[in-house]
């Protein structure tokens, strides 16, 4: 096997971009609106869940890491509608608040289908296997910072703002082990599965079951079980 003089490397911004894609992507297929994100990225120190919904995803395998996403009322609301009549529910059966499990499910959702498309990335084009838990989707009226990304050996942590097709605001975070894939041949990545499967997961012209939004009485646990 031939060493490159100069290896194509793939870090950390890669990864983030990679990410940032799947959500621009997922979302403006599912909600028929144009979702992009920020040109700039934020180094942080730590993640955090933030009013007024805040969502998360662990993954584990090839690299370990955390995915978060803050919705303001606002922005979650506008995504969660456009998503349903998108998949042909009438307007007035639509919740009225953030606060509604439906609005909730919905969400978490969406955050599947968005991590979903970015670990079959990974596989393909990093050809590593990374596997993710269920979304957990919380409603919050304060910031709760997250300690899972202590079980990085060395973190590293982003923050990338998004816009709605109507520029409500989201932020996405991501805290993943430092690390940089290193390319050593040439290889073809795997054909893409069609996009339209991602809306069509959701079950045709009705949307499918979404991860059950903790309830209340669950929160303690979740939030015990990160170390909070």
């Amino acid at each position: 096997m031939r060493t490159q003089e100069n290896p194509v490397v793939f870090g950390t911004e890669d990864l983030l971009t990679s990410l940032c894609n799947s959500v621009s992507k997922v979302l403006t297929l599912a909600t028929q609106s144009q979702i992009h994100y920020s040109g700039m990225v934020q180094r942080i120190t730590k993640t955090c869940l933030k009013p007024d919904i805040g969502c998360f995803v662990l993954f584990d395998g090839g690299f370990s890491g955390l995915v978060v996403i803050n919705f303001s009322s606002q922005a979650a609301m506008e995504l969660y509608e456009s998503y349903m009549l998108n998949m042909g529910m009438a307007k007035d059966g639509l919740a009225a608040s953030h606060t509604s499990d439906e609005v909730s499910n919905v969400m978490g959702e969406l955050m599947n289908q968005i991590v979903g498309d970015f670990t079959g990335k990974v596989a393909r084009e990093l050809q590593t296997h990374i596997t993710q838990n269920q979304p957990k989707m919380l409603v919050l009226n304060k910031q709760v910072m997250l300690s899972v990304d202590t079980h990085l050996d060395q973190p590293e942590a982003r923050r990338v703002t998004f816009y709605t097709g109507r520029n409500n605001i989201f932020y996405l975070e991501l805290a993943i082990d430092r690390t940089e894939f290193i390319k050593l041949y040439d290889f073809e990545p795997n054909e893409a599965p069609d996009p339209d499967e991602l809306i069509a997961q959701a079950g045709g012209a009705k949307p499918a079951p979404a991860p059950q939004a903790p309830k209340a009485s669950d929160h303690d646990d979740l939030l015990a079980s990160l170390g909070m």
